[in-house]
């Protein structure tokens, strides 16, 4: 299976459907040109809501790692480099725990670039 749902997570189920195809592109199991199942069948199989599976998706468009077509599905389009995929990780996590500190984003980009050399 693809994506196994953790129902006791913090995390959204969308935010783990986009974390494990982040780590599937990461450990090569996912390459460039490869198809992500159908976001209707995905959420099928994991019983849930079509319109979760869809967030999860675009998250991964955002990022430029997939791209959505209408009616053809989700296509794979660029992979992640392990360390590259770490530091994105430390970066979200970052940014999270900034705000829920308070944190306005020029402080968190002052912080990092203050332990920059």
């Amino acid at each position: 299976m693809l994506v196994e749902i953790d129902a006791a997570s913090k995390e959204t189920i969308g935010d783990q459907i986009a974390a494990q195809v982040r780590g599937h592109l990461v450990s090569g199991r996912l390459r460039t040109g490869d198809r992500l199942p159908s976001a209707r069948d995905l959420a099928r199989s994991l019983q849930i809501s079509f319109h979760t599976v869809l967030r999860g998706y675009q998250t991964l468009a955002t990022e430029g790692l997939i791209e959505l077509r209408r009616g053809r599905g989700a296509i794979v389009i660029r992979e992640i480099d392990p360390g590259r995929a770490r530091l994105e990780a430390l970066a979200r996590e970052f940014a999270h725990l900034s705000r829920s500190l308070g944190t306005g984003r020029d402080d968190a980009l002052a912080l990092v670039a203050s332990h920059w050399d």
